[in-house]
Formats: structure tokens, C-alpha cells, sequence
């Protein structure tokens, strides 16, 4: 391939990659709510309460199971909670009951729960939670944009012909990815490379080709807003470049993609003149999967 020029590589890096469900994933957000659908509607008998914290003594007693419901109700999805304050530290479990009923009255009137289904404008519990899961998913939107880049790439990869499980694998482990294919990564030092020693957690690529005689790996992310953190991702990948050079059966492809590399653009420059396999999704647009693997120079 004819050298390219980074200024105008780095400028047909994209906005987004959203897809329709990405700003609310709301199949997640109903599953999760009619998982307690039934405790909720128990729960709503409290609404307008006049007498609530012994109304809601009598439900705990026929109905412990309002528990696990309760949470959710603050904004946690977590069964375990705990609470500080000056009399004593408190450890509640939601699954199963492990305080008397008055403490969880008190957990129910300090936190505002009983304020908030006797003095406000709450109808519906159900709908209630709807919201706050609603809320709650739009956390998860940093990760579906990793998911998102991996499953746009993971469709070039099948475009180009590959097929999962017998020419391409997705999240490999350096150790399976040595134990399956016989390969020898014992000079790549991926913990010092990504700062992660003393992490319980292997690193894993997300995904690894394997055609003719060659290994191909692939990492995959994108950005769509800036910081310090790009920084510190183009050079982990700078250094990973470095250090697979010396391997004379692996290739390392990175790819990546979205305009919050415009703030990182002197570190992603030094990685892009070592790195030949550094592409974006305007790259996989052009065939570059099938030029670089399958060597494929006419498409």
C-alpha cells in the first residue's frame, strides 16, 4: 500500500456509530422491570397512604418478597446497601431479610421513600421504574459504543468471508490464544503495555483471524469525544506495535475510529507512521480487510 497521509485519514474519522438502540436499549430496560413487575403493584397499595409506615409493615409481613423491589426505588440495582450515619452503619439486604421490620421502615422513611409515595405525584410504580431504568441505561452507553464498533467490525469481517469460530475468534486471551493455535506471545508484555498488573482480569483481543500461515489481531474502539484517555490508548498501541513487530506470523490491526481523536492527534500521529495496520470504518468501507488479509488487490 502507497503511503498514506494522516491529516486526511484523521479527518474521515466519524461522528457516531449509534444505531437505533443505542441511546435507550429499552428491551433491556422492560425485562428488567417485569422481572418485579408483581412486587410493584403490591408495592403501589402504599401510594397516598395515610398510616404508611404500618401499612407498609403489614405488606412485609405477607408479602417479604416487596424487598427486592425496593432498590430499584433509589436508583439501585444492587441487593446490598449501605447506609452510614451517626448512631450505627447499616447493612441492608434486599434479597433476604436480615433486620428487623423497623429498620427497614427506617431505611423506607430516611431515604424519602415513604415521603415520595404519600406527598407526590406518583400514580404508578411500574411506570415509576420505567423511569429510573430508563435513567440507569444511559450508563451503559459508553459500553455499546465499544459493542457497537465491535459488532460494525465483526460485519466486515463476514462480508470479507470469514466465519466465527473457524477462520475469525472474538475475545481471545493471550494465553488461550497461545494454547489454541500454538503461537509463541511469551515476549509480549501485555500488562506492562495496558497497566493493568495485579488486575485479576486477562486482556483479551477482541478479535483474532486466522488465514494461511498468519495470525491476524484485532483490536477495535471508537471516540466520539476527548480527553487524557486517548492519549494513553494511542500509546499502549504504539507500544503494542512495537512489540509484535519482531513476530513474523502475527499481524496487529487496529482499528478505530470517531472525532474525539481530533484532541489526541499528535500521539495518534506517532502510532499511524509505525503502525501500517492503523484503519478507520472509512478504511473498512474500502475493502481494507480484504487488501490486507486476503490480499486482494483489484475490489
Amino acid at each position: 500500500m502507497q503511503k498514506r497521509d494522516f491529516l486526511k485519514w484523521i479527518d474521515t474519522m466519524k461522528d457516531s456509530i449509534a444505531t437505533w438502540d443505542y441511546y435507550t436499549d429499552f428491551a433491556k430496560v422492560y425485562d428488567k422491570v417485569d422481572k418485579i413487575k408483581t412486587e410493584l403493584y403490591i408495592l403501589n397499595s402504599l401510594i397516598k397512604s395515610q398510616n404508611i409506615e404500618a401499612d407498609f409493615k403489614k405488606l412485609l409481613k405477607e408479602y417479604p418478597q416487596i424487598l427486592k423491589a425496593i432498590p430499584i426505588l433509589i436508583a439501585k440495582r444492587e441487593t446490598n446497601i449501605i447506609i452510614n450515619d451517626a448512631i450505627q452503619k447499616y447493612y441492608y439486604n434486599f434479597k433476604r431479610q436480615n433486620y428487623s421490620d423497623d429498620n427497614y421502615v427506617l431505611f423506607m422513611r430516611k431515604t424519602g421513600l415513604f415521603d415520595l409515595l404519600t406527598n407526590h405525584l406518583i400514580s404508578n410504580l411500574y411506570d415509576y421504574v420505567l423511569g429510573v431504568e430508563v435513567g440507569l441505561d444511559t450508563n451503559a452507553r459508553k459500553n455499546r459504543t465499544g459493542t457497537a464498533m465491535e459488532t460494525l467490525v465483526e460485519s466486515y469481517l463476514i462480508k470479507a468471508g470469514f466465519v466465527k469460530d473457524r477462520n475469525y475468534f472474538k475475545q481471545l486471551t493471550k494465553s488461550k490464544l497461545e494454547e489454541n493455535f500454538k503461537v509463541d506471545l511469551s515476549s509480549i508484555k501485555l500488562n506492562e503495555i495496558f497497566k493493568t498488573n495485579g488486575s485479576s482480569s486477562e486482556k483479551r483481543f477482541d478479535f483474532v483471524v486466522v488465514y494461511g500461515e498468519k495470525y491476524y489481531i484485532i483490536e477495535t474502539n471508537f471516540y466520539s469525544t476527548g480527553g487524557s484517555k486517548l492519549n494513553e490508548v494511542a500509546r499502549s498501541y504504539k507500544e503494542l506495535t512495537l512489540e509484535f513487530k519482531n513476530l513474523s506470523n502475527i499481524e496487529f490491526i487496529w482499528i478505530t475510529d470517531g472525532k474525539g481523536w481530533h484532541s489526541a492527534k499528535r500521539n495518534l500521529n506517532e502510532t499511524f507512521d509505525i503502525l501500517p495496520h492503523l484503519y478507520n470504518i472509512n478504511d473498512l468501507d474500502n475493502n481494507v480487510l480484504e487488501k490486507v488479509i486476503l490480499k486482494k488487490t483489484s475490489i
